[in-house]
């Protein structure tokens, strides 16, 4: 054997070594699409308002905060599209919760604070007639809740009608019915430079935020004006919390505290780090994707696969016998190599992508076809066994990489225009074509040199 064809020899095997390696065990490596994995489906309206119309812009941003979203919650491999003017299709492959991915993705997660004027009591409980001794008691605090809300209703009226006469003033509310009157915005959620979910002293789960330069010293002014007073927190118009600042509070840092779960501070983190939606959104459809079919599909396609890859080791076995021996063993390391391609990059194996892998197995024989045809012709000019090898395999080489790059130019625009599974066939693909290349360039042509030199091919051989 030859210099070059130990080096091809040993590539060869490091290859299989690394692509075995990387596919066993081969449970829970491969990410499955939607289709095969099930999921959720989520279908988005876009709604325009006076104050901020719907435009191509406004959805393309919409798309782009989408997407920071649903990357940020960690869905492998999601399909984000938009359809027509102004919906968006979100697929969201192993998301179990359909209703806690909407809370992600749908929330608007506009973030303010803003100057506490004036805010109502939290309203009491209603009068329980089981915790008193008689009907008149009962009656007396039902009286009392009663004028209780009504001068809580009678200062909200007025609290709205001063909102209305007063330039930047609004009305929020919190969960326990505080009714707020709100000044001007200090910060926005624009001047936010990162929020992540932590826990205070007391071990409860809250956001905490860091501002940019600018944001700082907006902040650093805001709480200067404000010690003593209350600046509201404000989400999407709700008031999460409103604390009083005892200090000023410089260096652009901020707390927001309310009685979040570690997930819902997660979340929340979120949907701050990557911002509002442009515009508002109407969820016209959510529906869970289950297993089922993706199960019956796999299985489907297995069966598919396994008789394709029988029937082709059987017909090169019968039509070039010994020969058809390095054809099938390059065609597994197609396989193998094909696996450990997707799994290394993370690619999501669709429904079509077992198409394309079954596809694969077909042509991953035609090189092999090729070449041993160039050598045949070569061997029947007159040439020794391993002059034919080495002739065959450079006439076939220019003819399987003509073949193989146009296949491959054509993956690739498949993949740049396409979407979702169509991307995640013309991905497999491309893999299946870098797979037999190698496989028929270079360990077919290992497997035949082994061979040659111990007179393994008689028919090749025996002229030597």
């Amino acid at each position: 054997m030859l210099r070059k064809d130990r080096w091809r020899l040993t590539l060869v095997a490091v290859v299989v070594i690394a692509a075995l390696a990387s596919v066993f065990p081969i449970k829970g490596r491969i990410n499955l699409g939607l289709d095969l994995k099930g999921g959720a489906h989520i279908v988005l309206q876009a709604k325009g308002t006076e104050e901020n119309p719907l435009t191509g812009d406004s959805v393309e941003r919409l798309l782009a905060v989408l997407r920071n979203r649903v990357d940020q919650y960690g869905v492998s491999e999601p399909l984000i599209q938009r359809e027509g003017q102004d919906r968006v299709i979100v697929d969201l492959p192993g998301v179990e919760n359909p209703e806690q991915a909407l809370e992600l993705i749908g929330k608007t997660a506009l973030l303010e604070f803003r100057q506490v004027v004036q805010a109502t009591s939290a309203l009491p409980p209603r009068a329980q007639r089981e915790n008193y001794d008689s009907d008149e008691e009962y009656q007396a605090a039902v009286s009392r809740w009663n004028k209780v809300k009504t001068d809580r209703d009678d200062l909200e009226s007025r609290l709205r009608s001063e909102a209305s006469s007063e330039a930047g003033a609004v009305v929020g509310s919190d969960e326990a019915g505080r009714i707020y009157l709100l000044g001007p915005v200090y910060v926005g959620g624009k001047d936010l430079k990162d929020a992540k979910a932590t826990y205070d002293n007391l071990g409860r789960p809250v956001v905490s935020l860091e501002f940019n330069d600018d944001g700082a010293k907006l902040f650093d002014s805001a709480t200067a004006e404000n010690v003593g007073s209350q600046i509201a927190i404000v989400l999407d118009g709700m008031v999460v919390s409103a604390p009083v600042v005892q200090e000023r509070i410089s260096g652009g840092a901020a707390q927001i505290s309310g009685r979040f779960t570690p997930e819902e501070a997660r979340n929340l983190a979120i949907m701050l780090r990557a911002g509002a939606l442009p515009v508002p959104v109407e969820v016209l459809e959510n529906r869970s994707v289950g297993p089922t079919l993706g199960a019956d599909s796999i299985n489907s396609g297995l069966k598919a696969g396994l008789i394709g890859c029988a029937l082709v080791i059987l017909f090169m076995l019968l039509y070039y016998r010994i020969l058809g021996i390095a054809a099938d063993i390059a065609l597994s390391v197609t396989i193998l190599i094909l696996f450990a391609l997707l799994i290394s990059f993370k690619a999501t194996l669709t429904l079509p992508g077992i198409a394309g892998i079954i596809l694969t197995i077909g042509m991953a024989v035609d090189g092999n076809i090729l070449i041993f045809e160039r050598i045949k012709e070569e061997y029947r000019d007159g040439k020794t066994p391993f002059a034919s090898l080495d002739s065959g395999f450079k006439k076939a080489f220019k003819t399987i990489l003509d073949a193989n790059v146009t296949t491959l130019i054509a993956a690739a625009v498949l993949y740049y225009f396409g979407s979702g599974p169509i991307r995640g066939f013309a991905l497999t693909l491309a893999f299946g074509i870098v797979a037999s290349v190698f496989s028929a360039v270079l360990v077919t042509r290992v497997l035949l040199q082994v061979m040659v030199s111990h007179n393994s091919i008689p028919s090749l051989a025996r002229r030597k």
